[in-house]
């Protein structure tokens, strides 16, 4: 598999199988006493010539021809011939969506706070031609920009907004990105932030932040059903000071609902019995809850 960083055409089944052919005819007609040695000699220089012009890009690349020195222009995909001597394959550029991975380690957001941050970046070559002539070797000068800017990116921030607006940070890494390699030929299409690690004691402490929030919400909260709960109470209570019938009915129920369970004990006031006539009510419940026959 060829790479963008080759600076020759490797050698491909094609032109070895017609080298090879090339050479078995010669020997044949050498053997054969039909050419001497110096046409012998012509013909392996111009088998190999031959050879040497015949080249593959496979679908994904297109080389880049240089004639004499100059650009001569792009080749391929497929099968296409040189110039032995005259033309020389500088490089395959590979036109696939790439990815490169890239960190910034230990380094301070706007508040002060050391961080490491790892992120990739999706991008391909949309011009061969920028890509070959205007930087040397652009997958490490892509991978060496993309840390610079994400350091610019994070030394604006403070840690808060790294944690929770992470992907509006990699959105505005991926345009700056952009504007920065579009010059030569290159685009970064999608720029993704993997992991922000922050020192232990900080997480320990937002931890503990954290935890004390939700415990103060867990308050507010009990807090504010104890209020409805009260001001329900208050509203029966006003019901039941009008309603004395529906007070008895209620205490009644409340004594029936202790006495279902086998073996419970309720304590009832003396006023409760005095004022609901609860006593002969409850002893009646008891003495009908003592002659259920027992299973």
């Amino acid at each position: 598999m060829r790479t963008s960083a080759e600076t020759s055409g490797s050698a491909n089944i094609i032109a070895t199988t017609v080298v090879i052919i090339l050479f078995a005819i010669t020997a044949l007609l050498y053997y054969s006493g039909i050419i001497g040695v110096p046409l012998l000699v012509v013909l392996i220089i111009v088998s190999l010539l031959i050879g040497s012009s015949i080249r593959i890009a496979d679908q994904w690349e297109k080389a880049v021809v240089l004639r004499m020195g100059k650009y001569s222009g792009l080749k391929g995909p497929g099968l296409f011939f040189i110039i032995p001597i005259i033309d020389q394959v500088s490089s395959y550029i590979d036109q696939r969506v790439r990815v490169t991975e890239f960190r910034a380690e230990q380094t301070l957001t706007k508040d002060t706070v050391p961080v490491n941050v790892d992120a990739v970046v999706y991008w391909t070559v949309w011009d061969v031609e920028k890509a070959a002539l205007e930087v040397q070797e652009y997958v490490k000068a892509i991978s060496f920009i993309a840390q610079t800017d994400l350091r610019d990116i994070i030394g604006k921030h403070e840690l808060a907004d790294l944690l929770q607006e992470r992907e509006k940070i990699a959105e505005d890494l991926q345009k700056t990105l952009d504007s920065n390699t579009n010059p030569w030929g290159i685009t970064c299409q999608t720029v993704g932030i993997r992991d922000i690690i922050i020192p232990q004691a900080l997480a320990d402490a937002m931890s503990k932040q954290a935890q004390a929030e939700r415990e103060r919400k867990a308050r507010v909260i009990l807090g504010t059903a104890e209020t409805e709960i009260a001001e329900k109470f208050a509203m029966a209570s006003k019901e039941y000071a009008d309603n004395p019938i529906a007070l008895h009915l209620r205490g009644m129920n409340m004594l029936y609902e202790g006495l279902k369970e086998k073996g419970s004990m309720v304590i009832v006031p003396s006023s409760a019995l005095d004022s609901m006539n609860l006593g002969v009510i409850g002893g009646l419940a008891s003495l009908a809850k003592g002659n259920e026959p027992q299973k």
